[in-house]
């Protein structure tokens, strides 16, 4: 397990999560995830393993659909740093863009068909 340091683009939200080594990236089909073009860790962590520190009232939270999945973001900057998953309550993934000395663009990725959810 590493430790990873993450922040959104202003830096008003920074957030430290645990897992393994990331060698690939997730991207999400669903109406959301779609537009917002991230991609995620492939791996989901839990809370125990996420902590946030975030200027006052920074990090801010979007709900829809089902209102299962949380997808938090700076609303400084607009940058969506993590999220609790859908189909594992509880968990989180994070915006692998946010996090330090990890570059996305450089990873292969995987679509998880959310759209079919």
């Amino acid at each position: 397990m590493q430790t990873y340091q993450a922040s959104c683009h202003c830096g008003a939200v920074a957030f430290t999560f645990k897992g393994p080594a990331i060698d690939k990236g997730l991207r999400c089909n669903c109406s959301l995830c779609r537009r917002k073009g991230a991609m995620m860790t492939p791996f989901t962590f839990p809370p125990s393993d996420l902590e946030v520190a975030a200027h006052e009232e920074a990090l801010t939270l979007y709900e829809f659909g089902t209102g299962v999945a949380k997808h938090y973001f700076c609303r400084h900057c607009g940058v969506y740093t993590f999220h609790e998953t859908r189909r594992q309550p509880g968990h989180f993934r994070a915006n692998i863009g946010c996090v330090e000395g990890v570059d996305p663009f450089n990873l292969p990725c995987e679509v998880f068909d959310g759209a079919a959810l």
